[in-house]
Order: C-alpha cells, then sequence, then structure tokens
C-alpha cells in the first residue's frame, strides 16, 4: 500500500484497501477472460484479487492502559541495566573459562550490575506505588465487600427504626406496651 493509499484510510486501513483492489481489478480482467471463465469466472477473479491485498495484520485496540510516562521511563531504564548486567555476566562467565586477567574485574563489576539492576526493579515498583497513590486508582470493591456493606447498612437502619419506636412509645407514656418495668 502506497503513502496516497494510506492518506485516505479512515483509520483502519479499509478504505485503502478497497481502493488498491479496485484498481487492480482491472489489470486481471485484461488478461485472458476466456481462460479464467472456464476456471470459475468472476467469482474466483474476485477471489484472487482479494486473496492477493489481504492485509498483513488487524489492529486491534489494547486489552490494557498504557503505562504512566514515570512508570514507563524507570521500566525501560531497569530493562537495559539488566540486559548490561547478563552480558556482564556472560563476558565474566567465558573470561573465568578461559583464565583471561580480564575475568576478576568483570566478576566484580557483574556483582555491582547486579545490585544495580535490583535497584532498577525496586524503583519501578516504587514509582508505580507513587503513580498510583497521587493520581488514584479506579477501585472497583469485589461483590462480597459490596454484600457485606449492604448487611451493615441494614442492620444499622433496623436499629435506627427500633430506636425510633422506642422514643415513640415512650412519647405515648407507655401506651401499646404489655409491662412496664
Amino acid at each position: 500500500m502506497g503513502t496516497a493509499e494510506r492518506r485516505e484510510t479512515a483509520g483502519d486501513g479499509t478504505a485503502a484497501r478497497e481502493a488498491t483492489r479496485q484498481q487492480a481489478a482491472p489489470a486481471t480482467r485484461t488478461s485472458d477472460t476466456a481462460g479464467r471463465r472456464a476456471d470459475g469466472g468472476p467469482a474466483r477473479e474476485a477471489a484472487e484479487v482479494r486473496a492477493a491485498y489481504r492485509p498483513l495484520w488487524v489492529e486491534e485496540p489494547a486489552k490494557r492502559r498504557r503505562l504512566p510516562d514515570p512508570v514507563r521511563t524507570a521500566a525501560v531504564r531497569a530493562v537495559l541495566i539488566i540486559a548490561v548486567t547478563l552480558i556482564q555476566a556472560m563476558v565474566a562467565l567465558l573470561c573465568t573459562l578461559a583464565g583471561s586477567w580480564l575475568a576478576f574485574p568483570m566478576v566484580i563489576s557483574s556483582v555491582v550490575s547486579t545490585i544495580a539492576a535490583t535497584w532498577a526493579v525496586l524503583d519501578v515498583w516504587v514509582t508505580r506505588q507513587v503513580w498510583n497513590q497521587r493520581h488514584g486508582v479506579v477501585s472497583t470493591p469485589s461483590s462480597t465487600a459490596r454484600a457485606l456493606r449492604r448487611e451493615r447498612r441494614q442492620a444499622r437502619r433496623a436499629q435506627r427504626a427500633a430506636g425510633r419506636e422506642r422514643a415513640r412509645i415512650r412519647r405515648r407514656g407507655g401506651a401499646g406496651q404489655l409491662s412496664h418495668p
């Protein structure tokens, strides 16, 4: 798909594919149409054109939201530090096996890099927690928590109703009461 077709898309690429199909369809019709009709006619021709311009992939909306910028930055930094640490550990292992003088400095730098990688991973975790605390997280209570709150509300309402009933009976001077204390 060329630049011109890409600019015409409606977002999902269907307009460009249709325009490309319409341009390509006459080109296939010009070649030996009599022979094609014996094989299956225009239906087969349309199927060939559709198969020729099938998209390589279909973009789908993301299932999860994108990470906030500070958290994503910390995660990228952590991945890079971990990658360097793994490379250093591999070089240290190979230098040790080869008996090179570089083995000892590489082992020391690998230990330091391991500490830095652990720190970087903790940085991602702390940055994520701070972001959630500052900007809030959408919290959906579970059905059990909802049910417990509903039961507590009903119990409080029943207590208030019983208290109002007792106060009403006292105001009436004890009328309606079977026994007096």
